[in-house]
């Protein structure tokens, strides 16, 4: 996350988190940054949402292949698969990143991103129900400032769905196999105090970095948490566990209205 843009510049790292108990935003330590989901932004894909939490903005198209990865007809798998691509547009860093194209290889980075991205979506499809075709969740990162992975994730589930959703319209699924809802956020340390969804500043100048990937329902996917100085807690853990289920919990309610 260190390449994300810094989209408030000149301010004081060392400030993120004001002792008024206010951020750098003026948001509390369990606010999320502002969200809003425009569905169908691109319509040539079956599913489609551009997701945007506070400055950082991620466009995730749901395409559909009507056949299965080769390795599964080889080993006659049954049903389908759901699978992710990530990238970060050129511009959307304060400093110009190469195309990962132009290199010939895709990065570290993108790789375990992507690889989260899928592995998240798979866990709430019942792939059996899926059929014998392959869903791709394309997700384009135009504007960086913070939780692109986990903005993608939680945005990835919302063209998913309405991919899902086109599909049982037009006859090709007889019943969802999205088995329930899913979201991510980030959390962190800073001055020893837990906060949600970290802009590019805050994930900076924090001590503990944290993504979760939880289900509607409150069950862990996925938990990522890395100390940038001393050890952290088991109870820091916990608090920043609990901000993530508010947190989650609140993207949920917005994802079932964009889905409408």
């Amino acid at each position: 996350m260190k390449k994300e843009i810094n989209l408030s510049g000149g301010i004081d790292l060392d400030a993120v988190v004001e002792t008024s108990g206010r951020r750098i935003d003026g948001r509390t330590a369990d606010q999320l940054r502002p969200v809003k989901f425009t569905k169908n932004f691109i319509t040539s894909a079956k599913g489609s949402v551009l997701i945007e939490m506070g400055n950082t903005r991620v466009i995730c198209n749901a395409s559909v292949d009507e056949n299965v990865p080769g390795w599964m007809r080889y080993q006659k798998v049954p049903g389908g698969w759901v699978t992710a691509e990530y990238s970060m547009l050129p511009g959307a860093t304060q400093d110009r990143t190469q195309r990962e194209s132009t290199k010939g290889k895709i990065g570290g980075r993108t790789m375990e991103i992507q690889r989260l991205i899928g592995r998240s979506l798979r866990a709430v499809v019942d792939l059996k129900k899926l059929g014998r075709r392959q869903i791709y969740l394309d997700c384009d990162v135009i504007q960086a400032d913070g939780g692109t992975r986990t903005a993608s994730i939680t945005g990835a589930y919302v063209a998913l769905k309405l991919a899902i959703k086109r599909l049982m319209d037009e006859g090709l699924l007889k019943e969802d196999p999205v088995t329930e809802g899913l979201a991510a956020i980030s959390c962190g340390i800073h001055k020893e105090t837990p906060i949600l969804d970290l802009c590019y500043l805050e994930d900076s100048a924090a001590e503990v970095d944290a993504n979760f990937v939880m289900t509607a329902s409150g069950k862990i996917i996925e938990v990522q948490g890395t100390a940038e100085g001393a050890p952290f807690s088991k109870n820091e853990l916990l608090e920043m566990m609990e901000l993530a289920e508010k947190g989650i919990g609140e993207l949920v309610v917005m994802q079932k209205e964009a889905i409408g």
